[in-house]
């Protein structure tokens, strides 16, 4: 259970803003421009920007995923890591109010370690 280099962006871009769409990537397993571009389709439907919360709430419910909060009892100690050591089975896509991973099978993956990210929300794939 650990952080995994993971870098879809076919440029190999690391700080761009494109985190959900890696994200996303990993965890629908598709390439990045598909990503992008579905991601993009459902703020153009929903006429809102495709980083928009509204947005990619409605883009991974229709893929299937459940949206979590996490206990506010421990607001800054429960990260990444903690989380991907305590889901060793399943795929997530957890958001620390600044950054968006995906959880996949114990592991979390990304372009840098943000295990030490406090998390504050994730998703869960149902199906």
């Amino acid at each position: 259970m650990s952080f995994v280099y993971f870098n879809p962006n076919p440029l190999q871009r690391k700080h761009i803003g494109d985190c959900t769409i890696r994200a996303l990537s990993k965890a629908l397993n598709i390439p990045w421009d598909s990503a992008y571009i579905d991601l993009a389709s459902q703020g153009f439907f929903l006429k809102d920007m495709p980083s928009s919360n509204a947005v990619v709430n409605s883009y991974l419910h229709s893929k299937g995923f459940r949206r979590y909060v996490v206990s506010n009892l421990c607001i800054d100690c429960y990260s990444v890591s903690d989380f991907a050591k305590e889901h060793p089975k399943g795929t997530y896509i957890v958001g620390t109010g600044s950054h968006v991973v995906c959880v996949k099978d114990g592991n979390y993956f990304d372009t840098w370690n943000s295990g030490d990210e406090i998390i504050i929300y994730y998703w869960k794939r149902e199906d």
